[in-house]
């Protein structure tokens, strides 16, 4: 279960926050109901049968529309990555109340098919305010968390009369004349930001620099060069390049081909894929398992009520293990929406990413590049989506349709 929000919500009105998740359209107006609603979606997705006898690959792929992010790591990888949906769906929000409020500017030009595309978050969000270290799963309260510690810091003389206010966070000196500067300056330690395009998802520390973002593209004919993982554009190939070394990951692993970004998600990716260490095991059977989460979906089948119900309306069909409920979705309910995804190999079409990605594993034994977690898609003229793969040779950029 995800952890309590602190006690202040940050009200700025009643927001518009749409579930993405698969074909879900609810609709919640506080970040509270939005991420209570989103966890029942984890619960849901995320508790199965045991670790060997479930694909990881369906496992962990993170359902939201236009997504297709799947973690080969942990779970935690998961969750922290779909709460980053949540909060990033509020950033959107913010920029379209913004884009309302300015009759001089357009609208983003760039690629829709990006909006839902998001940073990587390759370990829980710390706060390393002095004596805190709290940690979270869900930026919304870490942002929120850090926001409180803004006001619960204290004065200290500066001068006769003056009085500044201390940034507390570690190996930090910064003072303020105001607890408003000093909230502005957190964000640089914690990178929050406060605002995002709702066309093509890019997040900005500002409005200013939001909109920045769009009047520039009044001159998109002379930025031919763009980024394929987060749309950035550049009127050089040589600036494009430059850029892409920010993608790079430089960490690899002693034991196979897979590249890291941070050293401690290489300690993880060594912890799940080469060590035999099983230090969760089971009160009722000989089961043991690598963390607690695999520990809890196990205990599942201990129990004899049907775990997992189709979320599909009218529809009331219960299953034991999260692969029957998966099997009866894609057979009963699969065919009512179009599907727009299509394999470039064998021309087979599925209606979601995560489905051609297992499909071009499985079928076409095809890999993505090492250290990146998704297969990316982009759509033609034809109106589906194909498969686009990114490669890095000596930092050279080369990008093909396979």
């Amino acid at each position: 279960a995800p952890a309590m929000p602190p006690t202040k919500a940050g009200s700025k009105g009643a927001l518009v926050l749409q579930c993405e998740w698969e074909v879900c359209t609810y609709v919640a107006s506080k970040m509270e109901e939005f991420c209570e609603h989103v966890a029942q979606h984890l619960q849901q997705h995320l508790p199965g049968e045991l670790r060997d006898e479930v694909d990881p690959l369906e496992e962990y792929t993170c359902l939201w529309q236009e997504c297709g992010f799947c973690s080969p790591e942990s779970s935690a990888d998961l969750i922290r990555h779909v709460y980053f949906h949540c909060y990033h769906t509020k950033l959107k929000q913010w920029g379209l109340r913004a884009l309302q409020s300015q009759s001089d500017v357009s609208h983003c030009q760039l690629d829709f098919q990006s909006r839902n595309i998001i940073p990587e978050i390759q370990e829980n969000f710390l706060c390393l305010w002095e004596y805190c270290e709290r940690s979270f799963d869900n930026p919304e309260w870490f942002y929120r968390h850090v926001e409180d510690h803004s006001f619960c810091s204290e004065y200290k003389a500066a001068g006769k009369e003056n009085h500044v206010v201390l940034c507390g966070w570690k190996d930090c000196d910064c003072t303020f004349k105001g607890r408003c500067k000093l909230r502005e300056h957190l964000r640089s330690h914690t990178q929050e930001k406060v605002v995002a395009c709702p066309t093509c998802g890019g997040m900005f520390a500002n409005n200013t620099k939001f909109f920045d973002h769009i009047r520039r593209q009044t001159a998109l004919d002379q930025q031919r060069f763009q980024c394929s993982h987060c749309s950035k554009r550049f009127a050089t190939e040589r600036l494009l390049r430059d850029h892409m070394r920010n993608h790079v990951n430089h960490y690899k692993c002693p034991l196979c081909d897979m590249t890291c970004p941070l050293p401690s998600s290489l300690r993880n990716h060594i912890r799940f894929r080469h060590s035999e260490e099983r230090p969760f095991k089971c009160d009722y059977c000989d089961y043991s398992c690598k963390n607690l989460i695999d520990l809890r979906k196990h205990l599942d089948t201990h129990s004899k009520e049907p775990a997992y119900r189709c979320e599909f309306e009218a529809c009331s069909f219960t299953a034991r293990s999260l692969c029957s409920i998966k099997l009866h979705y894609r057979k009963v309910h699969e065919g009512d929406s179009e599907p727009r995804y299509k394999c470039h190999v064998c021309d087979k079409c599925f209606t979601r990413g995560n489905n051609l990605t297992v499909h071009l594993r499985k079928k076409h034994q095809f890999k993505w590049p090492s250290g990146h977690p998704r297969f990316r898609y982009k759509e033609h003229e034809d109106g589906y989506m194909r498969l686009q793969l990114v490669r890095y040779e000596s930092v050279e950029l080369t990008e093909q349709l396979l």
